[in-house]
């Protein structure tokens, strides 16, 4: 393994800042796509090792455990729960309920980036084919119903937590900071 080339060397900034004033869904969709392309800005740069470190002790987070959450969450909402599909899965098992934490490697960093991509692609699609932000949607949550603009908002609250969390990591391990 190569521990000198960076899993994804270079990320354009290509977050959409508007529109300003738009519509619930444009709005909620927005701040979904910029954040989804802050992840990959958090993580471009790094090495396989990098992107697994855990720079902040006592905790066990890396920048791999997060986009490897991520990617869970992205299709546990937008297919599993939206559209009721039966979706993959990709780090939690029931061996390693925290897998998507506690197995990131830098032998899967890039194949994991690569499954958060594609995840993405196949969610925005999801999202796209359920026009209504108020009728609850096909699948339940903890056997309640929930509605698309539930869902949103949600994920919106995920990736900023997870954001701040990647900011950390990201400043501990080179130094950079950013939005």
């Amino acid at each position: 393994m190569d521990t000198t080339t960076p899993v994804l060397a270079h990320h354009e900034d290509t977050r959409p800042m508007g529109p300003m004033v738009a519509s619930e869904r444009a709005t909620c969709e927005r701040w979904l796509e910029t954040y989804r392309e802050s992840v990959l800005l958090k993580v471009a740069g790094l090495t396989a090792e990098q992107l697994c470190s855990r720079p902040i002790p006592p905790s066990t987070l890396s920048l791999m455990g997060i986009v490897r959450h991520l990617t869970e969450v992205e299709a546990y909402w937008l297919r599993e729960v939206l559209l009721t599909e039966v979706v993959p899965e990709y780090y939690c098992t029931p061996e390693s309920r925290d897998g998507d934490f506690d197995d990131a490697s830098p032998q899967t960093a890039a194949a994991d980036l690569a499954a958060y991509r594609a995840e993405i692609a196949v969610t925005r699609e999801a999202a796209a084919s359920w026009s209504d932000l108020d009728g609850p949607v096909r699948g339940l949550r903890r056997g309640e119903p929930v509605n698309l603009r539930w869902i949103l908002t949600h994920l919106i609250e995920e990736y900023a937590r997870h954001l701040g969390h990647m900011d950390l990591l990201r400043e501990a391990i080179d130094g950079r900071t950013g939005y």
